[in-house]
């Protein structure tokens, strides 16, 4: 299967660890263009290094909070600038603690809230215009299963990454006509391939505050699968959306979880 991504300019948010850092080495390995954006600057600069040993046509660490709409823009500025146009945008940045809903409170959710949702509307507005001049380009948004089966813990991420996958429908549908296709990738639990996939602003950067070996192994035998899901399964997902080969799918939303949900 000819992905057709050589060359391409492929800007990726939340880049520096677990998922991110995954689908840009897969990224790497197809000899994209790549735009690596993360807050963790120094932990981004080390997957930089390893994407352009697997491959990369090239590689650009920018420091960006999704978050702030003028960093945004000001990052997809400096990608037009070096790298003449946006091909591809994976809004891959996320962040969740796990706690009940009554554990919360209206700081943790605006927290929540901004980094999953306003950040997805702020880099894909940024990212349409440029496509929408070329006539051409791909948007994949990282959602997860939450927001599909509703999950303990996450009332609030789920409901921002159900809002995700609503939002990409839409934008889909809006901008077909430009040759734009928006689709969606949920996985599941997802942990680090190894220790070192991950920084210090990582939600996996403390293993033991998301899941003990005991609800790992418990999670993995409720699956169809058996088995927990690793970055790379997601970044296959996403590299396919984003390609040629992917070319007459739009507006879709696939779960990427062992099984965990399974949707008509």
């Amino acid at each position: 299967m000819e992905l057709q991504l050589e060359k391409k300019s492929v800007v990726i948010t939340g880049g520096a660890s677990n998922i991110g850092r995954s689908i840009v080495l897969g990224f790497a390995e197809e000899k994209a263009k790549i735009t690596l954006a993360d807050t963790d600057v120094s932990q981004a600069e080390i997957v930089a290094s390893e994407a352009i040993e697997l491959g990369a046509e090239s590689v650009t660490v920018v420091e960006c909070d999704v978050t702030n709409g003028k960093n945004v823009d000001k990052m997809f500025s400096e990608v037009v600038a070096h790298n003449g146009t946006v091909d591809v945008l994976v809004n891959n940045v996320g962040y969740d603690e796990l706690k009940y809903f009554t554990q919360t409170d209206p700081e943790f959710w605006r927290k929540i809230i901004e980094i999953n949702f306003i950040g997805v509307l702020n880099c894909t507005y940024s990212a349409l215009s440029i496509m929408a001049s070329q006539n051409h380009g791909s948007i994949v948004s990282i959602s997860s299963d939450a927001s599909r089966q509703g999950e303990p813990k996450e009332a609030v991420y789920g409901g921002m990454k159900a809002g995700v996958n609503s939002f990409m429908k839409t934008i889909a549908k809006e901008n077909g006509r430009h040759g734009i296709r928006c689709n969606v990738v949920c996985p599941g639990v997802t942990i680090p391939a190894e220790p070192h996939a991950v920084g210090g602003n990582s939600m996996w950067s403390d293993m033991d505050s998301m899941f003990t070996v005991e609800q790992l192994e418990k999670i993995a035998n409720s699956l169809p699968l058996k088995k927990i899901g690793r970055p790379k399964d997601v970044a296959n997902a996403v590299l396919f959306l984003a390609s040629e080969a992917a070319g007459h799918v739009t507006g879709q939303v696939l779960s990427v979880s062992g099984g965990y949900s399974m949707i008509g």
